[in-house]
């Protein structure tokens, strides 16, 4: 049977942004499926230790900047290392992804719009004008997706996401889990890639 990914991002990350497309490559080269579950980054850093980049000491402020630039020129990707609309709440992007999952639609073409739109257009995915562009170019009913991401039922799903993330291990996102082993980061999906080629048994504590 086909392998399944969980895969857990918040749509405000510039990692998320720039693991999507190569996570989409390895997902079709080996047949496998997605579970896509947006989560609450504040609540999988509350449990990892984890605090936000404007809260860490400066050499690390230094060094994430760099890594972005440094990243998005290996994947050959586009990228604003310091972008106009961020820090930005990702809320209602996350709602509308998890109100695709829930509609039954596929939501990755469109997450890779969205990821894009931060890290490449300078577009606040805050506006839900901004999120409805992107629907309608993915065929998908706006008015009807954006009603439903604004619902109780839509925040409980992504609530429960980010407490399967915690379970799962994540200290992070993006973070990729196969079998109960968790991959985290943009580049972890090479690692990933390997498990996924090899089949080889999960790697545990």
């Amino acid at each position: 049977m086909p392998a399944t990914v969980d895969y857990y991002f918040t749509s405000a990350s510039p990692f998320t942004y720039l693991g999507h497309q190569p996570l989409r490559t390895v997902l079709s080269k080996h047949g496998a499926n997605v579970r896509v579950k947006p989560v609450n980054l504040m609540g999988v850093w509350e449990i990892s230790g984890a605090v936000p980049p404007a809260k860490r000491p400066p050499v690390r402020q230094r060094l994430r900047l760099v890594e972005l630039q440094r990243i998005a020129d290996f994947r050959g990707m586009p990228i604003n290392k310091t972008p106009r609309h961020w820090p930005v709440d990702p809320a209602l992007s996350d709602h509308v992804i998890a109100a695709l999952v829930a509609e039954g639609h596929d939501p990755m073409s469109y997450m890779e719009r969205v990821f894009a739109a931060v890290w490449a257009n300078e577009e606040n995915i805050a506006d839900p004008d901004t999120l409805a562009k992107y629907l309608e170019l993915e065929k998908f009913d706006a008015a009807s997706i954006l009603e439903r991401a604004q619902t109780e039922e839509i925040s409980a799903i992504r609530a429960q996401n980010t407490k399967d993330a915690v379970e799962a291990d994540a200290v992070g996102v993006p973070t990729y889990v196969l079998n109960g082993e968790a991959f985290f980061g943009q580049d972890r999906v090479e690692y990933l890639d390997h498990a996924l080629a090899t089949g080889r048994a999960p790697i545990t504590p």
